[in-house]
């Protein structure tokens, strides 16, 4: 479906207004049954589980059908609102000062969003879908794994309040700064030419005071055939990745690169980082070793922040929506970021 066409006929108006409830409670079981499902699935393969094969393998079998839920979920929701919301008018609302509030407003909701790198994408694709400005949503997108709430609680209790207060400024700070500067660079020309076209003009050609409240759950379901469509196999192709790098993990190594004081410390973590793929939890455990083996702190929370703000698998998920050189830019600024950041908390603490 192009932006100018109206979603087919095809369902009668009852069929939408009874099966989305029992839709929705479908999802809400499945996604909540996930864990299970994947150490129960894990365990049919002829491998222990505490092995790195099985960890992998767990990470994919769980990772896969979260985030294809939630990209599911969130591209048909904003579909929805977008039926009310056209792009124009969504642009016009975060214009001028309210475009600039928008920022930090993004990189908040992405601090109490408690969501992987991989599982913002979702979100994130939704945003540009519906026309938001393209920096809005990378605050969003940086925040969200960054400084998200899950991260936060175990970053608190491994080295206490004040440097996770200092990590949540400096997270937060990154996020809305990045956004403003990825905002102001004019970057909408590098998004993908099907996400341009879908931004292109109204929802439908039906005036939007006439639709009917099936014909908006049409839309959105139209655009999840679309979005999700054009990078389901994407999404797998990077979470195996990932899960291929988070059985891996190559911690002799990065323990030798994070434990001296040489000043390349801190690019060489983001460097090892951003590879990797984790979420927040699984970053920590990692953090808490490498702090125990004597690794500067600014320079293990750049490797952390690399690894859930910056991680390979995002990319290649992204790329369905940006092109090279755009997530070439968003790379290049948030490494920046981090960057800065490490090497202030290497020189204060």
């Amino acid at each position: 479906m192009t932006a100018e066409t109206h979603p087919p006929r095809g369902r009668p108006d009852w069929v939408w207004y009874a099966g989305l409830p029992a839709a929705a409670g479908a999802w809400w079981l499945l996604y909540s049954q996930l864990v299970g499902f994947s150490e129960w699935a894990t365990s049919l393969f002829p491998v222990a589980r505490d092995s790195h094969t099985g960890e992998a393998l767990a990470f994919f079998i769980y990772d896969v059908p979260k985030v294809l839920l939630l990209l599911t979920a969130i591209v048909f929701v904003t579909g929805v609102l977008r039926s009310w919301f056209s792009p124009e008018k969504t642009r016009a609302i975060l214009a001028g000062k309210r475009e600039i509030a928008g920022y930090p407003l993004a990189a908040l909701l992405g601090v109490f969003t408690p969501f992987c790198s991989c599982s913002s994408v979702p979100l994130f694709i939704g945003f540009v879908s519906a026309g938001i400005p393209l920096g809005v949503t990378f605050s969003f997108l940086i925040a969200g794994p960054m400084v998200g709430p899950v991260g936060l609680g175990l970053l608190y209790g491994l080295v206490g309040w004040q440097i996770a207060t200092v990590y949540l400024v400096f997270g937060f700070a990154i996020a809305t700064v990045a956004g403003f500067m990825l905002g102001r660079m004019g970057l909408e020309r590098y998004l993908q030419d099907w996400v341009r076209e879908l931004n292109a003009g109204p929802v439908g050609d039906i005036p939007e005071e006439r639709l009917t409240l099936a014909d908006r759950f049409r839309i959105g379901a139209e655009q999840v055939r679309e979005i999700v469509g054009k990078v389901w196999i994407w999404v797998l192709v990077g979470i195996g990745i990932g899960a291929l790098i988070h059985g891996y993990v190559p911690e002799a190594m990065m323990l030798r690169i994070m434990g001296g004081e040489a000043w390349w410390s801190v690019p060489a973590a983001v460097a090892v980082g951003v590879p990797m793929y984790t979420n927040a939890a699984g970053v920590i455990p990692i953090v808490e070793a490498l702090l125990g083996k004597g690794a500067a702190l600014g320079t293990t929370l750049a490797f952390m922040m690399s690894v859930i703000a910056l991680s390979l698998p995002e990319m290649i998920i992204l790329k369905q929506v940006l092109t090279y050189r755009l997530i070439g830019i968003f790379l290049a600024v948030v490494s920046l970021g981090i960057l800065a950041t490490g090497f202030l908390f290497n020189l204060i603490l």
